[in-house]
């Protein structure tokens, strides 16, 4: 007793570990016998056999070489000692990036020519999102008129709880969960709440794996708002999930062994709409699993992040994944609220229950002044609102800290018969309708304003306030279209600047999609309504588009790689809105930057032949981390690939050969800045074509492409050119920065291949 009192057991976390693929001494037959002789060797725990047990939570083959585990501190430091071992890497928990989108990006099935019909709805691809798992049952899974899985699939369907194997069909030809590095931080998963197997206890996977590849349903709606046909980018597209998100998050170890899986079972696209903190790409599981899933020939498309629309919000960076926005579509579900003194203002809402009466003016008051607590109850947080003072009102609540439909919740709990949803300042102007327990509609940070000071005017002259809720349903043809949607993450790219982030936008607010059985479309547990499709908002919502224009494009063109896909995807992306003008900020009202769309928004049937594209191999891709003075192990980390690979000399970080261009100028008291990119395209349009430049230089700078004239005598023919960017340094404020952007374009009088410029001055502190 004393003893053990004296030696508490050793606190453990998650650690991933990288191994040289051929260092596994002979005398064991498989690599996981050598991991765990390893955790037995250097175990610092009383009883080595009892702590080895369970340990290896996951072995790596296929992306990665090595395996996770629970160690000490110490074992740490003898595992990084080991003969083999490479590099020991901290898990990270990761998050979510929480009908009509197919039509307004132009995928309409009556096209008798165009990218379904090209590409046959994509039915021999395979597209692995990787996520909260799914829910099969639904419409959008199901496999009428779709033959046996592609010959290539060597994938399974992994039964658990509520989940038979006989679950898979051939339109869901895959289905996986990984939660050993969840339980092993959180403990045993309750299965009360969740699932132990591919079934989707939260919606999100079911949601967005609908997106990418949901097949044509009729009729299609969320508490009948944005009625129609609802369907995926790639209808006819195979569907595996590899469920790693459980109720406390996403566990790198769980994300990487889904990485593995998906790879060595045949996938074609991965779909990951989950990030976390931007590290240096040797510390990040996401992007070291993309790398090898690249490598192998497979798109990577993952979200942005719902950070904006703050700058250099931006995550899921590496060039290898193609990094999603998201805009806006021309839908939306307005809810007006009728104040007392006549003013009617803006707002966004879906709900489907008994309304307000639109001939009837309810009291109205503002919680953060009827609460003890002024900051708890402005938020409505959970116990924050006084029943006696809410009974029977309208209540406004600020946006923050708690879910927006759980504010609702707050306010029904407490007697409100409504609730109106002000932005703060940082959210500025951008609006996202959810499916609210109340009567209840979200309105802009200015309107929340006005409506504070009517309460405070209203109180003044000893009139109560009033307030009602008018719910006009769905609105479709809704001008300016697209708009970079307000929460969508910003650049610049917080990792390496010289990479453009995101890669472009998609559809991304207001998307419906498929939805479980078990979970209200408000997604809070005493939410008991069913519905077979939701409503939802993210970046988590944009990536999957992407994920499913890619499968097209790679069955319309097998041969393209991820980044010719990429390059295809961005170089034909537009910048402008259904006016013609620059795409706004949400957020702002203002015209939206590179910095928020990078390429623009996706144009798929452009896309389909976009002429010229800039492709990258693997190698490449070595050369531009050995630019980016990482070390020879680091590298090795990453890409699997030995140190030798950067003895040659080191070009500069900008020329990856990617499709967009940006420079980044420090002012040390420099006033000539200049730069130069070299670039190669690859023809995949006419067989004999000529292409002409067309240069649009940023504000201030002179750029220079040589040569002018790209001559093409063959499909599949590269040409190299050079850019020079020349700027003159200008007065700054210590730690500040400007960007500019311009564009260069090949034209060959059919096709526009264009390339965003972007310039940046810095001036160092």
């Amino acid at each position: 007793m004393a003893s053990s009192a004296l030696n508490p057991p050793e606190y453990r976390k998650t650690f991933i570990v990288r191994v040289q693929r051929d260092a596994k001494p002979s005398v064991y037959p498989r690599h996981n016998h050598w991991y765990e002789s390893t955790l037995r060797s250097i175990s610092t725990a009383s009883d080595s056999a009892d702590a080895t047990s369970g340990r290896v939570l996951h072995s790596y083959d296929n992306v990665f070489h090595g395996f996770a585990a629970e160690l000490s501190a110490i074992e740490v430091e003898k595992v990084r000692s080991s003969p083999g071992v490479i590099a020991v890497l901290p898990e990270q928990v990761r998050h979510l990036h929480t009908t009509r989108s197919p039509e307004f990006l132009g995928l309409k099935t009556g096209n008798s020519a165009g990218l379904l019909k090209e590409s046959d709805f994509g039915s021999d691809l395979v597209i692995g999102v990787i996520d909260t798992g799914i829910w099969p049952e639904r419409e959008s899974f199901n496999d009428r008129d779709l033959g046996p899985p592609p010959a290539k699939w060597r994938g399974k369907c992994v039964a658990g709880e509520k989940f038979p194997a006989n679950l898979c069909n051939r339109k869901l030809i895959g289905a996986r969960y990984f939660c050993s590095g969840y339980e092993a931080s959180n403990g045993k998963m309750n299965e009360t709440t969740e699932f132990r197997s591919p079934r989707d206890s939260d919606g999100h996977g079911t949601h967005t794996a609908s997106i990418a590849a949901g097949r044509y349903v009729f009729p299609a709606s969320t508490l009948g708002y944005a009625r129609g046909v609802a369907s995926g980018m790639a209808p006819k597209a195979r569907l595996a999930a590899y469920k790693v998100c459980w109720n406390a998050g996403c566990y790198d170890s769980d994300i990487l062994a889904a990485f593995d899986a998906a790879v060595a079972d045949g996938v074609d696209v991965i779909s990951l709409s989950v990030g976390g903190v931007v590290v240096p790409y040797y510390l990040d599981a996401i992007a070291i699993g993309a790398f090898s899933a690249s490598d192998a020939g497979v798109f990577v498309s993952a979200s942005a992040g719902n950070g904006g629309p703050g700058g250099l919000t931006v995550t899921n960076v590496a060039p290898w994944v193609t990094t999603v926005g998201a805009g806006t579509i021309d839908r939306d579900f307005p809810a007006v609220v009728k104040l007392g003194n006549g003013r009617k203002i803006s707002g966004v809402s879906i709900y489907g229950g008994p309304a307000l009466a639109h001939d009837k003016l309810y009291p109205l008051i503002y919680a953060g002044s009827e609460g003890s607590d002024g900051y708890s109850s402005s938020l409505c947080l959970d116990g924050s609102l006084d029943p006696n003072v809410v009974k029977g009102k309208i209540v406004l609540c600020d946006r923050g800290i708690n879910s927006r439909a759980v504010k609702g919740e707050v306010v029904k709990k407490a007697g409100g018969v409504g609730m109106i949803l002000a932005n703060g300042v940082f959210d500025g102007e951008g609006l996202v309708a959810d499916c609210h327990v109340l009567p209840a509609t979200a309105v802009g940070a200015v309107a929340g304003d006005v409506i504070r000071k009517y309460i405070q005017s209203a109180e003044k002259s000893k009139s109560p306030a009033k307030a009602t809720i008018i719910f006009r349903g769905t609105r479709l043809n809704v001008a300016p279209a697209p708009v970079v949607a307000a929460f969508s993450a910003r650049g610049p790219n917080p990792e390496t600047p010289e990479i453009l982030k995101p890669d472009l936008i998609a559809p991304g607010l207001n998307i419906l999609a498929a939805w479980p059985d078990n979970v209200g479309p408000s997604g809070i547990a005493s939410d008991k309504r069913s519905t077979e499709f939701n409503i939802l908002s993210g970046t988590s919502m944009a990536c999957p588009h992407v994920s499913g224009l890619a499968a097209l494009l790679k069955a319309a063109h097998p041969e393209w790689s991820p980044a010719a896909i990429r390059s295809a995807l961005m170089t034909t992306a537009y910048s402008h809105d259904s006016r013609g003008e620059t795409m706004l900020d949400e957020s702002t009202g203002n015209a939206s930057t590179v910095m928020d769309y990078g390429a623009g928004h996706v144009h798929p049937q452009k896309a389909m032949d976009p002429g010229l594209v800039y492709d990258i191999s693997s190698y490449g891709y070595v050369d531009f981390l050995c630019s980016s003075n990482y070390t020879a192990k680091n590298i090795q980390v990453v890409t699997r690939k030995p140190a030798a690979v950067c003895r040659r000399r080191r070009a500069h970080i900008g020329n990856l050969n990617y499709p967009t261009l940006a420079a980044v100028f420090q002012q040390y008291g420099k006033h000539r800045l200049s730069t130069h990119f070299i670039r190669t395209v690859t023809n995949v349009g006419d067989p004999d074509s000529v292409y002409t430049v067309k240069i649009r230089a940023p504000a201030g700078v002179v750029v220079t492409v040589a040569p002018e004239r790209l001559a093409f005598r063959r499909m599949g023919q590269k040409l190299n050119f050079l850019v020079r960017v020349r700027t003159e340094a200008m007065k700054l404020s210590p730690g500040s920065s400007v960007v500019r952007s311009g564009s260069i374009s090949w034209s060959d009088g059919k096709r526009d291949v264009r390339s965003a410029v972007v310039v940046t001055l810095q001036q160092p502190l």
